[in-house]
């Protein structure tokens, strides 16, 4: 049976978090997980990460998917990089914030919260962001490090040593040490009024009433924080979400319900709440079977729904019709070039003088009676006739249509003069051109 594995990687703690399966048909409830948390330095925090995560891999093959948290674009990119030095692909990096609120859904009744805004105070800072509930859309995130819970540690420290039951530790390791024990005080203070727990430098008695009045300053300015970004992001939260391991002090509920006026939820060990909302977002991959084709069905048979355009045959010429065209073009190329041939050789023949042999070797070749002309009254110019537009989309049964005859709306052109001896007709439509008369031996050889 496979597995999934959630990941948070925190300034001086990374958590690995893999559901339980319970029930027959391997049923997750969301609040059983196997929690294991790794200390470390803040400095190797992501290295320490994908260390723990190659080793829970290589020991548990079921893990089929890994999702990890981050906090910011940099920490995703050190994570990425340490991953890919131990050679690990498959895994998956979500806001810290997306994370949160998976979990949320998975632990609390959401249904009337719209847009929650998640308090996350750990050991190094305070995040804030202002996220949309159903959509996972993150608002606004902000980050600040004057309140955390190393700063909470440290008040609680110093108080001490001013009250004179703790002597000051004279080194780092002593100073690290009365830390540690001023940490567990502090948590125990979550659930009983007083504490005493016994050092090498003394005794450490804290009562609840004492850590509250320590603690009111630095809490009631980040619960002001959390407005001021609530605002910023424009959107009214329905919820305040408490996590890390700050949550688990009541006075900060307390005091962000009476500052922002909206119910607090604080889960059951809040400092794991992003491992375990990672671990529910963990899919595994799944192998996606290519769709069958669908059968092809007939082209005249479409659904009514379906416009015409889409389902009906191109409508194609047959190929007749393309070979009539063909041949018509053909045709009509040809008797322009005929055309064009007989003009030039008859303004060469004038040039030269040879123009009566021409003429009459035209003449005595042209096998029809030559077209009066009717357009101009000039005899000694040849004028440019307009051009004129043969249609290209012909019958199939004839090659070019009869030319359409047009209404004269203008006077009657005059009647052609008579055809004189030299005069001469070369193109049927062109003009005539008459020939000067060339005096006996004008030219050699007749």
């Amino acid at each position: 049976m496979s597995s999934v594995l959630g990941v948070s990687v925190g300034a001086g703690t990374v958590r690995l978090a893999r559901p339980q399966h319970g029930g027959p048909h391997g049923f997750v409830p969301p609040f059983q997980f196997d929690v294991q948390s790794i200390v470390m330095p803040e400095q190797h925090a992501e290295e320490s990460a994908a260390d723990a995560i190659a080793a829970t891999l290589s020991a548990s093959p079921e893990v089929a998917a890994t999702t990890i948290t981050f906090r910011s674009e940099p920490q995703a990119r050190a994570v990425r990089a340490a991953m890919a030095r131990r050679q690990l692909t498959n895994y998956q990096l979500v806001p810290e914030a997306v994370a949160a609120v998976h979990f949320a859904h998975a632990t609390t009744d959401m249904r009337e919260v719209s847009t929650l805004a998640v308090y996350d105070l750990g050991a190094s800072g305070l995040t804030v962001s202002v996220v949309n509930a159903r959509t996972s859309d993150v608002y606004q995130c902000e980050r600040i490090s004057d309140i955390s819970g190393d700063y909470l540690d440290s008040l609680i420290r110093e108080q001490q040593i001013a009250s004179g039951r703790i002597a000051h530790p004279a080194d780092p390791a002593g100073l690290s040490a009365l830390d540690a024990l001023c940490r567990a005080a502090k948590e125990q203070l979550s659930h009983s009024n007083a504490v005493a727990l016994p050092s090498e430098q003394g005794l450490v008695l804290l009562t609840q009433e004492n850590f509250e009045a320590l603690m009111m300053l630095a809490i009631e300015s980040s619960a002001r924080m959390t407005r001021d970004v609530i605002i910023r992001a424009q959107h009214p939260v329905q919820a305040v979400l408490v996590i890390g391991g700050g949550a688990r002090i009541p006075l900060i509920a307390r005091v962000l319900e009476r500052t922002i006026g909206v119910p607090v939820l604080v889960p059951p060990e809040p400092e794991t709440a992003l491992a375990r909302g990672a671990a529910l977002l963990a899919r595994p991959a799944q192998i996606q079977q290519a769709p069958a084709a669908p059968p092809q069905t007939p082209l005249a048979e479409h659904d009514d729904a379906t416009p015409a355009w889409l389902t009906a045959p191109t409508k194609r010429r047959p190929l007749s019709a393309l070979t009539d065209r063909a041949h018509a073009r053909r045709e009509l190329n040809v008797a322009v070039l005929t055309v064009s041939s007989l003009v030039v050789v008859a303004a060469i023949g004038l040039g030269l003088g040879y123009g009566p042999e021409v003429l009459e070797r035209g003449s005595s070749s042209e096998g029809s009676q030559a077209v009066p002309a009717t357009t101009s009254t000039r005899p000694s110019t040849v004028e440019p006739t307009p051009t004129v537009v043969v249609p290209t989309e012909v019958q199939h049964e004839t090659v070019a249509a009869p030319p359409v005859e047009q209404r004269q709306t203008e006077e009657p052109a005059p009647p052609p003069p008579t055809q004189g001896p030299n005069t001469f007709t070369v193109v049927p439509g062109l003009p005539p051109v008459v020939l000067p008369t060339l005096p006996p031996g004008a030219i050699p050889g007749l």
